[in-house]
């Protein structure tokens, strides 16, 4: 008999927190971080930080890269 499956739930919180987290540590302002993302604004990013929403999938590869990490160390699971 196979175990039932289990959803992964991303925790939007601790998951913007820690983006903040990884910009601070690589001394990246908001504004920088704006530039690098080619966004019009910084209210994504806030937002991102925030725990309103989660980065789309092309920012969290760009945000891997830019942070020099993988996306699995930028998402908070649970």
């Amino acid at each position: 008999m196979s175990k039932p499956f289990k959803y992964t739930v991303i925790n939007l919180i601790k998951t913007g927190m820690r983006i903040e987290e990884l910009r601070k540590q690589a001394h990246i302002s908001v504004k920088d971080l704006q530039d690098m993302l080619e966004l019009e604004s910084p209210q994504a990013i806030y937002k991102w930080q925030w725990g309103q929403c989660l980065p789309t999938l092309e920012n969290l590869v760009n945000l891997a890269k830019i942070f020099g990490t993988t996306i699995d160390n930028i998402l908070v699971y649970g």
